[in-house]
């Protein structure tokens, strides 16, 4: 089964370089396929050249769509690590 949230960037920097790579590490750490989409673009959630080119910006709207064994984990993980940890970081 495949789990997906949608939600929005608060975070000041978006998901740009330091963000981003930790999105990346924090993905790298579940087996399941994880992808982000924005504006009817994707990209492979461990891959930062790939995340960097979706240019995510403070106030997007973005999906995070997990299939594997680990999906409902990496979704409850990457979101907290979006709404909660990073907007922490920018204060």
């Amino acid at each position: 089964m495949v789990r997906e949230v949608k939600l929005k960037i608060v975070n000041k920097s978006g998901l740009h370089a330091r963000p981003a790579a930790v999105f990346v590490q924090t993905a790298k750490s579940f087996s399941s396929k994880i992808v982000v989409r924005k504006g009817g673009r994707s990209a492979d959630s461990k891959n930062i050249l790939q995340l960097l080119s979706l240019g995510v910006d403070m106030g997007d709207e973005i999906e995070i769509v997990a299939d594997g064994p680990d999906e409902d984990k990496a979704i409850e993980q990457l979101t907290k690590l979006l709404l909660e940890v990073l907007p922490e970081q920018d204060k």
